[in-house]
């Protein structure tokens, strides 16, 4: 079912309430982009140590995805707040940045094929920074869409719909390498190869999915054309003015709202991207007692990476459904702390287990985290900022997620080094980070309903 508007003859009106259905069509290509991010989550470490990545360097390699996110999101929202087409101002950079992730999917596990043309390391780690910044033109006019089409009164619900698809996807995802292996597909390295055939086919089953959800909400979702977006922003003064505001002045004009949310996303993308990064060597250390990335213990600890990170994803979407709720009822700031929280209890918990299974319940309080993070800030945000520059600002406030990825990034050798070499430590430290981020949600950032 299409989205479409009320025409009105006033000078502003409110946005129409949609059904769940136009709310669903609208995300549901976040479901094939998560499924995409996911695989890489859960993978890239896997596919970059089999083909020669030293663990000291991993998080080094890692620090493609939020350089480009860091780069690219103000640039993309900035430029969707500009652009009206027969697509709309969000779809065009959805399709397209969807169309090279699919592609970029396609090569990275193929990397050591590629070796005429770059040492399969060095290819790898370019097609991890192109896959991510196509992810990154995908995602953020995703959150500015919702933001753009839904009424006040369901933006609780909008974030809640597409971080449930969000969680879904990220079942599927990280699940795909478990389930082929089950379906009798070798998870070991062909003679002479170094990735898993498991990988690699999920990395083309995930693009394929990737590009079928997005054409499904490029085709089922309309925007709203310009004027009619102007009637229910009260903004048609100004789209008749025309004004020209350099990115300078956005940058000085950001929401109070803004800063206050970006103190608990440092802590908390801090902690995540430490979990991605560490995740398989931890346990294959903790748990297979080993660090040989091409041995069978490994690959099976990658493949329970996957199963894990599945699962924090089958938590996080259920608690999703239970956020509208909850956050209506105490508070989007309380239960947003109390998620934080529970995170941080989870993986402070991981160092301390040696059973494969026991790591399911570590993952319930990952997931209520997760689920928090990916709805609760832009559910906050999005209330605070202006129409006309939803966009730019959803793309700077993904600043927050990715500094923090950075300074994880560059930090993640010095402090393995410092815990003693080991991966699971480091688990830990994202534990404690993530625990501060759920106290300084409730110190710093103000009340919101």
């Amino acid at each position: 079912m299409a989205v479409s508007g009320t025409t009105t003859t006033s000078s502003s009106a409110l946005k129409p309430t949609l059904s769940f259905w136009q709310i669903w069509n609208m995300s549901f290509g976040f479901l094939g982009v998560q499924i995409g991010y996911s695989l890489q989550n859960a993978n890239t470490s896997r596919i970059l140590s089999a083909i020669g990545a030293d663990v000291h360097h991993l998080s080094l390699f890692w620090l493609a995805a939020p350089v480009a996110g860091l780069i690219v999101q103000p640039i993309v929202g900035l430029s969707s707040d500009k652009t009206w087409t027969r697509l709309g101002r969000r779809i065009p950079f959805i399709l397209g940045g969807a169309f090279v992730s699919a592609a970029a999917m396609f090569f990275m596990p193929n990397s050591e094929k590629f070796a005429a043309l770059l040492p399969p390391l060095f290819f790898g780690a370019a097609m991890l920074l192109l896959m991510d910044t196509s992810f990154n033109v995908t995602m953020q006019p995703f959150r500015a869409l919702v933001s753009d089409m839904v009424p006040d009164k369901q933006r609780n619900k909008g974030y809640s719909v597409q971080s449930f698809l969000i969680n879904a996807g990220a079942v599927f995802g990280s699940l795909l390498p478990f389930l082929l292996t089950g379906w009798g597909m070798a998870n070991e390295p062909a003679p002479g190869a170094k990735v898993a055939p498991t990988v690699i086919w999920s990395f083309y089953i995930g693009g394929a999915v990737l590009l079928l959800t997005v054409l499904w909400t490029s085709f089922r979702t309309k925007e709203y054309p310009p004027a009619e977006y102007a009637r229910y922003n009260n903004m048609e003064a100004e789209v008749k003015e025309k004004e020209k505001v350099s990115f300078w002045q956005l940058l000085q004009n950001i929401p109070s709202t803004m800063w206050q949310l970006s103190v608990t996303q440092f802590f908390s993308w801090f902690s995540l991207f430490l979990m991605w990064v560490y995740t398989t060597q931890g346990i294959a250390q903790n748990v297979w007692n080993t660090s040989d990335p091409t041995s069978k213990d490994y690959n099976e600890a990658g493949n329970w990476t996957g199963v894990i990170f599945a699962a924090y994803s089958v938590f996080a979407a259920l608690y999703s459904l239970l956020l509208t709720p909850l956050a209506n009822k105490f508070g989007r700031r309380n239960t947003y702390m109390i998620s934080l929280l529970l995170g941080g209890v989870g993986l402070f918990s991981m160092v301390f287990i040696r059973d494969k299974y026991l790591l399911f319940a570590a993952m319930a309080g990952i997931g209520i985290a997760w689920a928090a993070i990916l709805a609760l800030p832009y559910a906050i945000l999005s209330a605070s900022l202006p129409p006309k520059q939803t966009g730019v600002y959803m793309g700077i406030f993904n600043a927050t997620i990715t500094i923090p990825q950075i300074a994880a990034g560059l930090l993640g050798g010095l402090a393995i080094s410092a815990l003693g070499g080991s991966a699971i430590n480091v688990i830990g430290l994202a534990g404690v980070s993530m625990f501060i981020a759920g106290i300084c949600a409730r110190l710093v950032i103000k009340d919101s309903h």
